[in-house]
């Protein structure tokens, strides 16, 4: 042994790993609608015609009541006038997070066209009634899981572990297809700012900027 620090090089693995290979789409913001919401929609049905894996897959930000940042990827229920949608446990991190400091950020990034669009505002939680019918959409093992109530808690020695606890709520389901978990919400995040970037392999991206001015949006494109 020389008694010298290990060389890290993981600096140089990570500069050699190739980004935007392309190749990437035209994005003129010249030609971008007056609504963000149109062409957040147009980009995710250009992601799933390109066979980009889960594009309604996102990252959810939050803060916690210390105010520090959390953030976990979720799948986007919905999105239209109202905003975008997702559905969460009201008594997981999130949920509670949520109930303290009711704003939010979204992040949708497909590799496979360069894109990334960024959403933030307001969060609100929906009628019982769609929590509801969210919370009946999902598949048996997905209704067991939040039945069980204990997301992101640790797991204790004196647990049954986490496969019982799904055994004992896929059981319960069974018993009671129509069985809801009133903790269960759907949100929706109303949009006050929304950002749409275009990768460019000569690193000149393209970003545009959308800003909620009252019932109106105000766009313009800002420096990548």
């Amino acid at each position: 042994m020389t008694g010298e620090p290990e060389r890290d090089t993981s600096q140089e693995w990570l500069r050699g790993l190739e980004v935007f290979a392309g190749p990437l789409p035209e994005f003129d913001p010249a030609l971008a609608p007056g609504d963000p919401v149109r062409l957040f929609v147009a980009w995710l049905e250009e992601a799933v015609a390109d066979g980009v894996r889960e594009p309604h897959a996102m990252t959810l930000s939050t803060v916690d009541a210390a105010g520090d940042p959390d953030a976990r990827v979720l799948i986007l229920k919905g999105v239209g006038a109202a905003g975008w949608q997702f559905a969460a446990h009201a008594l997981s991190p999130k949920g509670e997070q949520l109930a303290g400091h009711p704003q939010a950020a979204l992040t949708f990034y497909w590799p496979e066209l360069g894109r990334q669009v960024r959403v933030r505002g307001s969060v609100t939680s929906g009628t019982a009634e769609e929590s509801a019918a969210d919370f009946l959409a999902r598949s048996p093992s997905a209704r067991a899981e939040a039945l069980t109530g204990r997301q992101s808690r640790r797991v204790e020695d004196t647990d049954a572990g986490p496969d019982g606890a799904l055994d004992k709520a896929l059981a319960l389901i069974e018993q009671e297809p129509g069985l809801v978990d009133p903790a269960w919400t759907r949100y929706t995040l109303a949009a006050t700012r929304v950002e749409f970037w275009q990768a460019a392999r000569s690193r000149a991206h393209t970003r545009l900027r959308y800003e909620r001015d009252g019932e109106h949006w105000q766009r313009y494109r800002i420096w990548s």
